[in-house]
């Protein structure tokens, strides 16, 4: 069973007011409506997962005719108009969706990520800073990630160091901190703990550009031209049209 078909099911079955009791309508009461509005956000949400961003705006809609104030609504109508590259709207919902639940660490990291997406990096910082101080949030590392991140966009290296070591003490299997971790001790020509990191990388990840680039040059650096040589191959199969691999031939 999909999870389109999972989710209307689930809300169908609330609709005929299995959830309540006798006849009464399921809408009536306070129980009922948080269900309902509950059921409608899993559906748009299930809709925006199969990127069907339209179809998820009309039970977003509903959530928000039963608690306009809700934030999980709010929240994830902001993720509908980021699908869509609707800056505006995004902005608008997440700050609805903060004004009901100032502290929650999840909408904080989304809008965060969002503001990073719009090169808004002071403000971004703020919120993923702000969504750091929830100690107890399970994404607590990927939060850190993301100030390491903003904070290289800031000028700020030896903070984004910082963030990307705070990181990998919350979860060592964070592909994104490790490469970050790798170029960073290259290019302080702290080459043990580069190579280190990267291979913790490469156990983790696919490569992309930006990876194999930093691997030929770390297999230089210890002289193993066959790992060169891949890694060049790769570059030119893969990625034959990108700043890194012309970078890597001006290295040859």
């Amino acid at each position: 069973m999909s999870l389109r078909t999972a989710l209307l099911l689930c809300f169908a079955t609330l609709l005929m007011g299995c959830v309540s009791t006798g006849n009464v309508n399921p809408l009536s009461t306070s129980k009922g409506r948080e269900e309902a509005r509950q059921a409608y956000v899993q559906l748009g949400l299930g809709y925006l997962q199969q990127g069907q961003t339209e179809r998820a705006k009309a039970p977003l809609k509903k959530a928000l005719e039963l608690d306009s104030a809700d934030a999980d609504a709010n929240a994830a109508l902001a993720l509908v108009f980021q699908a869509e590259a609707e800056p505006r709207l995004a902005d608008e919902y997440y700050r609805k969706a903060l004004s009901s639940r100032p502290k929650d660490a999840r909408i904080l990291n989304n809008y965060g990520s969002f503001l990073y997406e719009q090169k808004r990096y002071q403000e971004a910082y703020e919120r993923f800073e702000q969504a750091a101080d929830d100690n107890l949030y399970a994404e607590r590392a990927r939060v850190f990630e993301n100030l390491g991140m903003t904070s290289l966009m800031l000028g700020n290296r030896e903070v984004a160091r910082e963030h990307f070591d705070k990181a990998l003490r919350l979860d060592r299997q964070q592909p994104r901190a490790l490469l970050e971790m790798a170029e960073l001790s290259y290019e302080d020509r702290h080459y043990v703990p580069a190579r280190d990191y990267y291979d913790r990388f490469s156990q983790l990840s696919e490569q992309n550009a930006r990876s194999l680039l930093l691997g030929t040059r770390l297999a230089k650096i210890y002289d193993d031209r066959n790992k060169a040589a891949s890694y060049g191959l790769q570059l030119k199969r893969l990625y034959p049209g990108t700043p890194e691999y012309q970078q890597y031939l001006s290295e040859q």
